[in-house]
């Protein structure tokens, strides 16, 4: 401090334990330890109010350099000595820091903070850090750099009809495009940090009144159990909250579109966002909500339920077509029509490999086809899926290895696979078909259904966040089987899905909406 200033503040040693000392000198070079060998860290020293020091601390990069100079560092270096301006100097010493957060720092979010733990971790996620001579308390100043891409269309959830915006990397511009679809209070998003190294942050988002509070007890519970260095994408913090951790079907539904956030919490769930992934997450969800598309919504109702029929009905191929045409050429001849039996007895005349390896020979490659195509360059990956399976496929079955029926079977798996809405829930059916292939090429019919069998005792055991994965098919409800196996009209969705939202507030909109035509005047 100024030696020309009588009565300024006494001067510690150092840092005491947890917090600022007071000691300028100390207190700097504690930071200045803590982020030694760090380039990007800047270390600013000036002049206060003609009499104290003051140290400005930023990580360069994170923060917009121009509003600090302009918002923090020029009124600061403006800023004369409140002496002159009518103040004593004991009461200026008192609350000195206090005083400059109201009347001299213009930046709109500062709040002081004087735990040394908070202050290095806001440094770290990209605050400004002001510490002045003197005082136990520093400012700590929110002027985060907002470098993200542009909001756009979510590549991996194409829009058909609906608002084509998808979430980016930055956390504050996902929340604003929720906040823009439900303008309500009652819409709250509770802010937590994980990670010992990264400090990501992450919300819960949910709609208050219409969540369950048991389940949104449970998921604080679960956040707050994780203790990990770091987490980078939502993928993290899927797997350390699901209910079974063995399972290959998703227990959490991972999503790019608000929309579809935003319609989820309305029905009682509850987002979750993380900072630097544009994934959102959605708990509780079932398998038959895995299976909805948010276009669902969209569409006129026939249509949509007609579109659900449809994707059922290419998932199970998807699951077991494979398992099917190895169950039938190896065991149950007699079920096939004798001219097609024929056709593919012909096409297999020349394959040395019985129908269980040919299979698992055409759906490894395509599978590895797919997957090459996904971690290419874009514009080569898909030129390369495509001309790969033409190449490959017409060359095995000229050399013999493969048949042309097979060929064609394992083809439209791959083009059923793609019919899941959730890229997750595709990945389980594509893992689920080789199992069902060997107990097929084993056990033949017996065998699918026997899988089959396991496969559903499994989901019917299985749970997320309490919530039974099955619902509403078990345990049945006829009311959620408007929402389900058909897309009722909306003004037949009078109640939210009765297990998700809780019992108290199960009304979505009143009833009597159903449009009717104007009155015949005679």
């Amino acid at each position: 401090m100024n030696e020309n200033h009588p009565t300024g503040p006494s001067i510690q040693k150092g840092p005491s334990g947890s917090r600022l000392s007071g000691a300028f000198e100390a207190d700097a070079q504690f930071f200045k330890t803590t982020f030694d060998r760090s380039t990007d860290i800047v270390f600013k020293e000036l002049l206060v109010c003609d009499m104290y020091q003051g140290l400005i601390i930023f990580i360069d990069g994170l923060v917009d350099a121009s509003i600090i100079d302009e918002d923090v560092i020029l009124p600061l270096l403006k800023s004369g000595s409140p002496l002159n301006e009518g103040y004593s100097s004991d009461e200026y010493d008192r609350n000195v820091l206090n005083f400059i957060q109201k009347n001299i720092i213009s930046a709109s979010q500062t709040k002081l903070e004087g735990e040394l733990k908070q202050l290095t971790e806001a440094i770290a996620s990209g605050d400004t850090v002001f510490i002045l001579e003197g005082s136990t308390d520093a400012l700590l100043i929110s002027i985060r750099k907002k470098g993200s891409r542009s909001v756009e269309e979510s590549p991996s959830e194409p829009v058909i009809r609906g608002p084509r915006e998808g979430f980016t990397e930055n956390l504050r511009t996902n929340t604003s495009m929720i906040r823009r679809r439900l303008q309500s209070s009652k819409l709250k998003i509770e802010a937590l940090k994980i990670g010992e190294i990264s400090n990501t942050d992450i919300v819960m988002v949910y709609v208050d009144g219409i969540v369950e509070e048991s389940m949104l007890t449970e998921l604080r519970e679960r956040l707050g159990r994780i203790r990990i260095d770091a987490v980078l994408e939502s993928g993290y913090i899927e797997e350390l909250i699901e209910d079974n951790p063995y399972s290959v079907f998703p227990q959490t539904l991972s999503t790019e579109r608000p929309d579809r956030v935003a319609a989820a919490i309305l029905e009682g769930k509850i987002g979750i966002m993380i900072d630097n992934t544009p994934f959102a997450l959605i708990v509780p969800i079932t398998f038959m909500g895995l299976l909805q598309s948010p276009e669902d919504y969209y569409q006129r109702y026939m249509i949509s339920t007609a579109t659900r029929w449809l994707r059922y009905w290419l998932a199970i191929i998807a699951l077991t077509f494979p398992s099917i045409y190895i169950a039938v050429t190896t065991f149950h001849q007699e079920m096939v029509p004798t001219n097609l039996l024929l056709s593919i007895a012909a096409s297999r005349e020349a394959v040395p490999f019985p129908a269980i390896i040919e299979a698992f020979l055409m759906e490894l490659a395509f599978e590895g086809l797919r997957e090459a195509g996904i971690r290419m360059p874009r514009p080569v990956g898909q030129a390369v899926s495509i001309v790969g399976a033409l190449v490959i496929g017409q060359a095995a079955v000229q050399a013999g290895i493969v048949s042309a029926t097979l060929v064609i079977i394992v083809s439209f798996t791959g083009i059923a696979s793609f019919i899941f809405p959730t890229y997750s829930l595709g990945i389980a059916a594509r893992l689920l078909r080789f199992p069902l292939m060997l107990l097929a090429g084993n056990l033949g019919l017996y065998g699918i259904f026997l899988g089959l069998l396991v496969i559903c005792i499994h989901l019917l055991k299985l749970r997320s966040f309490g919530v039974p994965y099955l619902a509403p098919l078990a345990p049945f409800s006829f009311s959620g089987l408007k929402d389900s196996l058909v897309r009722a009209p909306w003004w037949n969705m009078i109640k939210r899905p009765v297990h998700e939202a809780q019992p108290g507030n199960l009304q979505r909109m009143r009833r009597h909406l159903k449009p009717q035509p104007p009155e015949q005047q005679d």
